[in-house]
Order: C-alpha cells, then structure tokens, then sequence
C-alpha cells in the first residue's frame, strides 16, 4: 500500500487528473442500481493520495496550490457526475428531432457544473491539508460544506449526495433521521478516507479506531430504531392503497390523439379487481401527470372516474392544473395532484413548489429563449411554481403530504407541518429517462424522506419504481420497473420518532465544526513542526 500510495502522490499533470476522474467515476459504483459499497472507499482513498501528491510540493505558491486542488476536485466529480447522471440525456431523445442538439449539454454540461462543487471541497480541505488523520477530516469538512450548498445553489440539486453510498439498505440508512443528509455525507467522507491511512501509517491506528467507532454507531444505531418500531395500528392495515402503474411511453403521452385511450388505460388498471380474498382499495394512486388534458374542463372525465369509483373509495391522480387570471394574460399552467371522490367531485389539489429547470420552466427565461433554449413540457410560459405547499386532505380526513416529482430529493422541502400528515405521498414520471440508473437513483432518495420524517411513503411511478415504504424505510410492495400492472397495498398508519429538519441541521452543523477544528489544530500543528 505505500509502495503503491508513493506512486500515485508523484503522478503529475494530466495522469493526475485523468486519474481523479477514474476515480470519481469508479465512486459512482456505489449508487443505484449498482450499489457497490466498496467503491467510495476506493475512490476517495486515491482522491486522499492525489491530494498528499499536490501538498508535497511546498514550493508552489498558496494561488497556485489552490488552484491545482481545486482542478484536482474538478475531475475527481467530473467523473463521479458522469458516471452518475449520463441518463438524464434520455430525457432530450424523447423529442429528438427539437432537443438532441442539447445532448452535450446534459451529459456533459451538468456535471462538468455540479463538478464545481467538489472542487470547492478539496480547495477548501487544501487550505486546511496536514497529515495524518487530520487531513481526512479536512476533507469531510470540505465535501459536507460543498454537498449542503450543492443543495440550494442555483435552486438546488442534491441527487446522488455522497452520503447516499452510505445508506443502501434500511439499517444503513436510520442515520439520517438523527444528523440528516449532510451529516451522514460528512462521515461517510471521513470513514471512506480512511484506506488512505495505510499508505502513509501515519495516525492508522486511531483512525482505525474512529472508523470502528463511528461504523458500529452507524449500523448499531439502525440495528436500534429498527428494533424499537412499534406497530400501534396492529396487524390489519387501516387503509389499502392501489398503485397504479401504467408504464406509458413518453413520446405516446406527448401524442395529443391518444389522450382519451391513455386515460382508459389508468382507468382500466384502477377498475380492476382485487386479487381473491383480498379487500378492495380505499385510495387509488396515478403518477404524476397522468391525466391526459385539463381535468377541470372536461366534465366527462370527471363523469368517467365517478363511474369507476366504488362508495368511499377516492382516486389521487397527477395532473395539470390551468388558472386564468385578468382578461388578455396568458394562463398559468400548474404541476398538480387531485384528490377525487366517488361522485367526481375534485376534494382537494397541491401544486408542485420546486419547479425542474428547463423540464419546467426556463431560468433567465428572456435571455435563453433568444438562443433557442426551451422546455422539454411544451407548455406556454412553463409552469408556475406554487407560493407555498399546500396537504392533501382526504375525505376520511387523512392528511397526505406531497411531493411532486424531484421534489422528494430535497430534504428541506418537508416543512415541520409534515407531522400532521399520515403519510407522504411522491408521485412521479421517470419514464422520461428509460430503463437507465435514474429511476432507481430517484427511488432510493425518496426512500429517505420516509425514514427523516418518520411517516410512510406512498409511491407512485408511471414507469416505476411504485412502492409503499415504512418509516423504516422498508419496502412494503412495490411494483418492479416497466412493469404495467396495480399493486393493492396496506398502509398502516404507524410513525416513528424523528427529530425535526432544524434538528438534524444543528447535528450536521456540530459534525462540521468537529472536523474543522480536527483539521485546522493539526493544521497549525503541521506548520510548527515544518518550521
């Protein structure tokens, strides 16, 4: 290991670079649908290493050893972006013919910017760089401050965080309801770094230590709140939900002619009856979207569902919603969800809050459409993004909370009203990225919300992944990717104890300020014994 730890810190140039990419890609390994764990303990110990290569040479000015930290934590998330988000140009093949052109843009363009981030990360862990131990915590400190503005810099996009390498099963993941997110990323640095350690020996021993320590509060803790669940609802769920999962072509629902087949078909799925013995669904589930035009003007629509629903059964259903305002202003669109009720009375909708860029509206709007830039839904205007978000309330007087789409991937969206909800509710539409890594990065994201808030999450996917999910983060039922079908699942309304969001940011704040002050007293520790 040193022998192999020396020849990597004297790589120079280009080979440097080339591999901190590699191994930022190789990171990627770790997430969905691959979930190889061992490759984040792989790739930021080579990452540890090229860094210790760029401190060796005192000789460079602070600007210059800056700068080359920083190009250095380029590459290494250049590679991790994309090995991770290269699907996301499915979306532009969907409608080739008007959004190739933007292909390069997407595979190329986003994570060459989020790339940006990690390079703030080893600049930042460069200025506080020793040796030792303390430089790990250097590095944990700069790739949970890099990851948490990465959360709302430029509206924000948190997917595929670091610390979700961390948590690929429920005992890996009840963590993040204690330090969140970017708490469980700050520590999954530090304890990935830690092969690195055994290139140098210096502090191995009580890094291994602090390794141990910190893994066995890691899976202890899981082991514990898994343990400690109750089940006060019994062994009869209070309500069964139906899934609906249609597995619709994308460029099909684009197709204005088909829309009255496409919505036989959700409607089809829902009518269908329950396997024998079982009960019938009290809450029907469509994704996102799924209603094919705008449901508050087309009465017949709403005559069909009532047609379909049996007494006391009610239908969730995405859809999208219009508001006229003055006479000659354009309309506004919405990304909504409906609750309908047997007699197709619309009881209550929520408007999506966090808009896509350029999948829903187009930022700095006026500049780019002059260069050609549009959304990917043809929508005049886009959407509008709703002020604030709104629960859903159900006839029996259950609370849904909703997340539309991308919307689950943020944890700072869930607002402390959540605990009067009995469930969250995610629907969505993947189909836009195929059969590729994003919807099963997308699932295991939405996953977490389950396990932060202590509620049950109700999925519903056009293409997949569809699930019911315990606050334990356990799937319950699921429907598989591109599997067309229903799935009647029991949701039993159990909670389990979780701190609040300005709880686990306090937590990830503290964490942070234990790595900094780690690094920078060994920092001016390391600068006494040079000089």
């Amino acid at each position: 290991m040193e022998r192999l730890a020396g020849r990597i810190m004297l790589l120079w140039g280009a080979r440097r670079h080339a591999l901190a990419l590699t191994a930022g890609a190789v990171g990627a390994l770790a997430l969905p649908p691959f979930g190889i764990f061992g490759a984040l303990f792989v790739s930021f110990t080579l990452l540890v290493w090229l860094m210790d290569g760029q401190a060796s040479h005192p000789e460079s000015g602070w600007v210059v050893r800056l700068r080359s930290v920083f190009l250095l934590g380029w590459s290494f998330g250049f590679g991790y972006f994309l090995a991770g988000l290269w699907w996301l140009g499915n979306a532009l093949l969907v409608e080739a013919d008007q959004f190739a052109w933007a292909l390069p843009l997407a595979v190329l363009g986003l994570p060459a910017f989020l790339a940006l981030f990690f390079g703030l990360a080893t600049m930042v862990a460069g200025l506080l760089w020793s040796d030792g131990l303390a430089r790990l915590a250097a590095l944990a400190f700069g790739f949970g401050l890099a990851e948490w503005l990465r959360s709302f810099v430029a509206t924000g996009f948190p997917w595929n965080a670091i610390g979700y390498g961390a948590m690929q099963t429920p005992i890996m993941m009840q963590s993040s309801a204690v330090i969140g997110l970017f708490g469980v990323t700050t520590l999954a640095v530090f304890i990935f770094s830690l092969p690195a350690l055994f290139g140098t020996r210096r502090g191995l021993a009580a890094g291994m230590a602090c390794g141990i320590v910190l893994l066995c509060a890691h899976f202890g803790y899981g082991a514990y709140r898994l343990s400690t669940t109750t089940d006060d609802a019994g062994d009869d769920p209070q309500k069964i939900v139906r899934l609906v999962q249609p597995v619709l072509d994308q460029s099909r629902k684009l197709q204005n002619s088909d829309r009255a087949a496409i919505f036989e078909e959700h409607l089809a799925l829902s009518s269908a009856a329950p396997a024998e013995g079982d009960r019938r669904p009290d809450i029907i589930v469509w994704p996102e979207t799924s209603v094919p035009f705008i449901l508050t003007e087309n009465q017949d629509a709403l005559v069909r569902i009532a047609e379909v629903l049996e007494e006391g059964q009610v239908l969730v259903a995405g859809a999208v919603r219009v508001e006229y305002s003055s006479p000659g202003s354009p309309p506004r669109y919405y990304n909504s969800v409906y609750v309908i009720d047997d007699r197709g009375e619309i009881r209550g909708a929520a408007d999506k809050v966090h808009l896509t860029p350029f999948g829903e509206y187009v930022p700095f709007e006026d500049w780019l459409r002059d260069w050609g830039v549009e959304n990917l839904v043809a929508l005049p205007g886009g959407f509008s993004a709703a002020a604030t978000r709104s629960l859903l309330s159900l006839p029996d007087g259950r609370t849904l909370y909703p997340l539309i789409c991308y919307e689950a991937i943020f944890p700072h969206e869930i607002g402390d009203d959540v605990g009067l909800s009995t469930a969250i509710l995610n629907i969505t539409n993947d189909a836009w990225f195929g059969d590729t890594p994003g919807p099963y990065q997308h699932f295991q994201q939405a996953r977490l919300r389950a396990v932060e808030t202590g509620l049950p999450l109700i999925r519903s996917a056009n293409s997949g992944i569809s699930a019911v999910i315990t606050p334990a983060g356990t799937v319950v039922d699921s429907l598989s990717f591109n599997q067309k079908a229903f799935r009647d699942v029991g949701l039993k309304e159990v909670s389990m104890p979780s701190w609040s969001d300005a709880d686990r940011q306090t937590h990830f704040w503290l964490i942070e300020m234990i790595m900094f002050l780690i690094a920078v007293t060994s920092r001016n520790g390391f600068n006494f014994r040079r000089n």
